[in-house]
């Protein structure tokens, strides 16, 4: 039976505290990035194919400070904010539809943040669970340390050369930043290391 190839999905996630349940997930994006075959990763336009969502907080508790990342108003998301099931189900569903044959695999630096929230918010309240299963998932900042060969704590984004990093600007816009977030991907997954820019990337 031959494998099916794996279609990448940027994901990014505002919230208005450090984890999921005591704080509430207000907003996500996601752009599909591109394809994978097991030989190459082949980019495609991340603003083609995108999802945003702004939900309605699940609990009272909130940071002040995790708040002001995002610039959202916590009082008009509890008042017009989508409702989370309706939102996961919703993604989920899109999800399903962009990846037609392809496997969906969740992509975002770092991952430990973004699919925290996603596979939580996912598993409560979608009805099928994860469209990610529990383990679909590449973290670009261990994708970036192991192909530069240099330690995790030197692999933030700050760290990146300018020929990997995204042209568009980070806004904290979730949608704006997965869109953003692609484009990083698309130059990371098609470099080669330390040899040299990304195919097609600024020098």
């Amino acid at each position: 039976m031959p494998t099916r190839p794996d279609i990448y999905l940027s994901a990014d996630v505002e919230a208005d505290g450090p984890i999921p349940g005591p704080y509430s997930m207000l907003s996500f994006g996601l752009a599909v990035a591109g394809t994978f075959d097991g030989t190459s990763f082949v980019p495609v336009d991340p603003t083609a194919h995108t999802f945003y969502a702004e939900l309605r907080p699940i609990s009272d508790g909130y940071n002040p400070d995790a708040l002001a990342v995002s610039g959202l108003d916590r009082d008009r998301l509890l008042r017009e904010g989508r409702d989370p099931a309706e939102a996961m189900n919703a993604a989920a569903a899109w999800i399903r539809q962009v990846a037609g044959d392809h496997v969906p695999v969740f992509v975002a630096f770092p991952l430990s943040f973004d699919w925290l929230w996603m596979y939580w918010y996912f598993m409560r309240y979608a009805d099928e669970g994860s469209p990610f299963g529990h383990s679909r998932c590449i973290d670009l900042k261990t994708t970036y340390a192991i192909k530069a060969g240099v330690p995790i704590t030197q692999a933030s984004k700050v760290r990146l050369p300018r020929s990997l990093r995204a042209r568009r600007p980070h806004t904290h816009h979730a949608l704006d930043d997965a869109i953003e977030q692609a484009e990083l991907a698309a130059n990371l997954l098609t470099w080669d290391g330390r040899s040299g820019p990304p195919a097609g990337g600024p020098p």
